[in-house]
């Protein structure tokens, strides 16, 4: 089982890279991590919504690249489906025995992500309606994979 985690943009923060680092480590046991880390495009300050499309285009280029085939795609949106953990490990769990051998998560940049890869998706999922910095969702994402894993293995630390 391989778990890769594509995202936009680079992460500066020590102590966001310090916890996610901490999380792929504990994720270990259970499969590869591969986190895959895709430049952003400059966006012009007033920026026209032509101009936010094709940088959405670009980025979403740079992440078709990285996407296997037989990926099963968990995309982070917004409009996508809030699970509880149990669900989302659930939602994981059946993914693996469909036989996908690698499940695939993916942040967006700043302006969200190309239409196209929403509909590469096999899974949109939101957090909430909440709007957090990509970088901080790249920690809680991970956080979230570690939990639908101990929750698959009926470990204490979901409680």
């Amino acid at each position: 089982m391989k778990i890769k985690v594509i995202t936009v943009g680079k992460l500066k923060e020590k102590y966001l890279k310090d916890g996610i680092a901490e999380y792929a480590k504990r994720l270990q046991r259970f499969a590869k991590v591969d986190m895959v880390e895709l430049a952003d495009e400059k966006t012009p300050e007033k920026a026209s919504e032509a101009e936010n499309q094709e940088i959405m285009a670009k980025e979403g280029e740079r992440i078709w690249a990285k996407i296997g085939e037989r990926d099963y795609v968990v995309v982070l949106a917004i409009e996508g489906k809030q699970l509880p953990s149990e669900k989302f490990s659930k939602a994981l769990q059946q993914a693996k025995l469909s036989g996908h051998g690698t499940l695939t998560f993916i942040i967006g940049g700043s302006l969200g992500l190309d239409p196209k890869i929403k509909k590469r998706a096999d899974l949109l999922l939101s957090f909430g309606l909440l709007t957090l910095p990509h970088q901080l969702m790249r920690l809680v994402l991970m956080e979230q994979i570690y939990r639908a894993q101990m929750i698959e293995v009926g470990s204490p630390y979901h409680k």
